[in-house]
C-alpha cells in the first residue's frame, strides 16, 4: 500500500540561472519569503543542518507572528528544508509542516518548487484553507521577480 502524502506545492519557472536564484532565495530571503504586504524578518537563520530558524511575519496592521523551527538540510544551489516540529536545541514543538524550497536547472532557467509536507490530512487541509496556494504562490512570484531582475 502506498504511503499517503499530505503535501501542498507551488512551482514557478524562473528566467535566471540556478546560482542567481539560490542567492536570492538565501541572501535575500526577507524580500520574498512572505507575500506582500506581509514581510519577513529573519531574526535567526543558521544555514546548516540543525541550525535554528526564527523568522517573524510582520503584517500590514502591526501583526507579528513568530515562526520558529530548525533547518533540516541545506544543499547549495538545490534546496533547503525547514520544520517547525522542533525549536532550538531540538525541543519538540507542535509540528505543523516540513517546508521544502527546491530549485533545479530548467533549460536556460530554473524551476522553483515550494512544498509543505504535513503530518496529517487535517493539517494539510487547514493549511490549504489558510490560503496556501495564494500565499506561497505570491511568495514564489516575488522570488521570481527578484531573481529575474537581480
Amino acid at each position: 500500500m502506498a504511503e499517503a502524502r499530505f503535501e501542498l506545492s507551488v512551482e514557478r519557472r524562473i528566467a535566471a540561472p540556478v546560482e542567481r536564484v539560490w542567492h536570492v532565495m538565501t541572501a535575500r530571503l526577507e524580500e520574498w519569503f512572505y507575500p506582500a504586504p506581509w514581510r519577513a524578518e529573519a531574526r535567526t537563520l543558521e544555514w546548516h543542518a540543525g541550525g535554528r530558524s526564527l523568522i517573524v511575519m510582520h503584517g500590514p496592521n502591526g501583526e507579528e507572528m513568530p515562526n520558529e523551527g530548525i533547518v533540516l538540510t541545506v544543499e547549495p544551489n538545490r534546496r533547503f528544508v525547514v520544520t517547525d516540529a522542533f525549536t532550538g536545541d531540538w525541543q519538540p514543538a507542535g509540528p505543523f509542516m516540513v517546508g521544502l524550497f527546491e530549485i533545479e536547472p530548467d533549460g536556460d532557467g530554473t524551476l522553483y518548487r515550494g512544498t509543505a509536507r504535513h503530518w496529517t490530512r487535517e493539517a494539510m487541509e487547514q493549511h490549504r484553507a489558510m490560503g496556501f496556494e495564494q500565499g506561497w504562490g505570491a511568495a514564489a512570484d516575488q522570488l521570481k521577480a527578484l531573481a529575474e531582475h537581480a
